[in-house]
């Protein structure tokens, strides 16, 4: 006689929220792996973006096509969008669900990649023709609606959860995820038939690193980034030796760095960046009456204003962000940098260095070779290329060492020391 036990079936429960970039890659990539090595029936990934970058995307249905554990996503809760790089990945899940009041759709491509502006009609073309053809290699691959798909690329369709369960664009609409595992229960995948109904959810939270990244990959965080490594980097060379300003903005620096590589920035945003600090700091050392700092101020808010592509909503920096970062970085430049430097222009006014001009009597004659004077309490040796003197008035001209260099003041009276 023998029995036999039974083991309750898990499910593994990956969270999407926000925009689809590296961080979210890396997610959903381990992910895979370890509700693989759970033995979990499948990979619920539970969706709400607006869209994001195409290498990332690519990077996560590739990764859903070579899942060894069925991935279904769920376009979830009510009121949940799976737009743009959204609509890449539903597609390219065994299974696709969507909750009662989501939608899915518009994925036309728009300026993505580092450094994209603007792009002329061709490149656009070719752009639009790549992602179409893409989607519809992954629709059909999945045995979807591949006419909707190209659609939604070429027109930026998009559709309820209803339609598009109508459409075959998705397999289920489930009003929660108790609901979404019994519907899925039975289905067969590879081979491999699933056992979800009543089966316990196990969630796969990001990690901490991958936490930071998908908080600071936002264009907010890029230009507070950007204005710490300006004020690190002047603020250093302004008062060398603080550190703390040069710490922040190398570290600044590398984050940017980072970020600039993975979100699309304008190169001619940052040009106009760069000409307006230029334009700052050259007011400061040649005073043209402000007319510099005017021009650099509208240099600033125009770079920054066009820094990134604004046809997408995750990226667009909004004039609450920029309309502040102008008038601060406009005077951290005119009052704290300017300051600075027009202080270390100035003569020195303590040390022997503050002497110079300084007028003295001779205590007894001096020449080329000898001579003393009374000084700050202190007796100084004093030489002179002109003669001066016992008691005669003589200008400080320079301090070498315990040595002054004096010249005689004529027509003067003696003055005290």
């Amino acid at each position: 006689m023998s029995s036999t036990s039974s083991v309750p079936s898990r499910v593994c429960l990956a969270r999407v929220q926000g925009t689809i970039g590296p961080a979210t890659a890396s997610y959903l990539n381990r992910a895979i792996q370890e509700a693989a090595g759970q033995g979990a029936q499948c990979l619920v990934i539970e969706l709400d973006t607006p869209g994001g970058l195409l290498d990332s995307t690519k990077e996560i249905t590739q990764a859903f096509l070579r899942s060894p554990v069925p991935t279904v996503v769920f376009v979830s809760p009510p009121g949940a969008w799976a737009g743009s790089a959204g609509c890449f990945i539903t597609m390219a899940a065994d299974l696709a669900a969507m909750a009662p009041s989501t939608s899915i759709g518009a994925a036309h491509p728009v300026g993505i990649g580092p450094g994209s502006e603007k792009q002329d009609e061709a490149m656009k073309q070719k752009l639009e023709n790549f992602s179409t053809s893409y989607i519809e290699a992954i629709a059909a691959k999945r045995q979807r609606n591949t006419e909707w798909a190209k659609a939604s690329v070429r027109d930026s369709a998009a559709i309820t959860a209803e339609k598009a369960l109508e459409l075959h664009v998705i397999d289920v609409v489930a009003k929660d995820l108790p609901d979404l595992l019994t519907q899925i229960d039975g289905r067969e995948f590879n081979g491999r038939k699933l056992a979800t109904a009543g089966a316990s959810s196990v969630p796969i939270p990001m990690s901490a690193r991958e936490q930071v990244f998908q908080i600071i990959a936002h264009p907010q965080v890029m230009l507070i980034l950007m204005l710490v490594v300006m004020y690190g980097v002047i603020g250093e060379l302004t008062s060398p030796g603080a550190i703390l300003p040069g710490v922040a903005g190398v570290i600044a620096l590398v984050l940017l760095l980072y970020l600039g590589s993975v979100l699309p920035m304008n190169l001619a945003g940052l040009a106009l960046v760069a000409v307006a600090i230029a334009l700052f700091i050259i007011d400061v050392f040649a005073p043209t009456h402000g007319i510099l700092t005017a021009g650099g101020v509208v240099a600033f808010f125009l770079g920054v204003f066009m820094l990134f592509d604004r046809s997408e909503p995750y990226l667009r920096l909004s004039l609450v962000w920029v309309v502040p970062a102008t008038v601060v970085t406009a005077l951290f430049f005119i009052f704290i940098v300017g300051a600075g430097i027009r202080a270390q222009r100035q003569p020195a006014q303590s040390g022997a260095g503050a002497w110079v001009g300084r007028v003295v009597t001779a205590l007894e004659p001096i020449d080329r070779g000898q001579g003393r004077v009374f000084l700050e309490g202190e007796y100084w040796n004093a030489v002179s290329d002109a003669p001066v003197e016992a008691g005669q008035a003589a200008e400080i001209l320079a301090v070498e060492g315990l040595t002054l260099k004096v010249k005689p003041v004529v027509h003067s009276k003696e003055v005290p020391s």
